[in-house]
């Protein structure tokens, strides 16, 4: 049976003015993402998610590796399907020019594995994949239907022995974490989104690789002759995702400090120890009393949150580790 993962977008509206209020502005989603984040069986012990204190969130709250990745390459996908031209106009000059996908209608397919291994995000795929859908590799022959292999790609991922019944043209396709492409044309190639440029590896059957753009440096689509893909370099409001980790930081020497104020040393910045004393504060409140308390005090307008459910896919029999995604998106900018 399918599972839902919810995924928390938060969008900014409006330029960063007051450090103190913006910082309050981003804490508040990033306490309610990790809220619904926790284990079911964990909340429920405690009787819901309306009666864990922040005190609680401490205790239950498990972080894991891969957190701002999962929100780069969710905000990407997002980004895409919404026709968001600082996102979508770089992806699609990167498919027409330098991988040769035909059509004009672009759109994306999320593919990415959660940080616990123990499930399959598929976003969309049965919806917008038909029987006649190309998953294109660059190399002369008929391209593989990718429909008729997407949950062959889902198991291929946690276990090893099933890689070997994929063709070889997309043996290393599981490692995709989107599929791009056209819906017109039903030609997509397989991507690789990563936070980090030097997490890209090359992979039989990835085409594309997409990345934040680094500071200093050309945000120019590529060929990355080692790796054997495109690089596409994504710029964004460097203002924005520095407020969004700065918030998602106070959160975490919170929780590392048993939801009591952090050290001097943790957080040596004023602006950030006010926010993290806000919440001290209100230790014993439940999170979601907390994240109402905290409005007057947050930027106002300064984000949007939206909230969405996908299907979970399960590839086999372990429990769901990973219950929200939280994602920032960055206010347009327009010149």
């Amino acid at each position: 049976m399918d599972e839902k993962l919810q995924l928390r977008i938060e969008t900014q509206r409006n330029p960063v003015a007051d450090e103190v209020s913006a910082l309050t502005a981003v804490v508040r989603p990033i306490l309610e993402g990790t809220l619904f984040a926790l284990k079911g069986d964990l909340v429920a012990e405690v009787g819901g998610h309306e009666n864990v204190t922040l005190a609680m969130l401490a205790r239950l709250y498990r972080p894991g590796d891969g957190d701002c990745g999962l929100c780069f390459e969710w905000a990407v996908h997002d980004s895409m399907n919404r026709r968001d031209p600082l996102i979508l106009d770089r992806v699609v000059d990167a498919m027409a020019r330098h991988c040769r996908v035909p059509g004009k209608s672009p759109a994306s397919i999320l593919f990415g594995a959660e940080k616990s291994g123990a499930l399959k995000l598929i976003d969309t795929a049965n919806t917008i994949l038909t029987d006649e859908s190309r998953v294109l590799v660059g190399d002369v022959g008929q391209p593989a239907k990718l429909k008729r292999y997407m949950n062959l790609l889902g198991a291929a991922f946690r276990r090893p022995e099933v890689r070997l019944a994929l063709p070889y043209s997309i043996s290393g396709l599981w490692k995709a974490d989107l599929f791009v492409g056209n819906t017109d044309s039903d030609r997509w190639i397989g991507t690789s989104v990563k936070i980090n440029p030097k997490d890209l590896e090359p992979a039989r059957g990835l085409r594309l690789g997409i990345v934040p753009a680094r500071q200093g440096r050309s945000d120019k689509t590529y060929k990355d002759a080692q790796r054997n893909l495109i690089v596409c370099p994504i710029p964004h409001d460097a203002a924005f995702m520095e407020v969004f980790y700065q918030g998602w930081g106070i959160v975490q020497q919170f929780i590392a400090a048993d939801a009591k104020l952090p050290k001097e040393v943790a957080l040596p910045r004023p602006p950030e120890r006010q926010v993290a004393k806000y919440l001290a504060d209100r230790r014993s409140f439940s999170v979601l009393e907390v994240v109402v308390a905290l409005r007057p005090l947050s930027q106002p307008e300064l984000l949007e949150t939206k909230t969405q459910s996908v299907a979970l896919v399960p590839r086999r029999d372990d429990a769901t580790k990973l219950g929200a995604v939280i994602a920032p998106k960055a206010q347009r900018q327009d010149h």
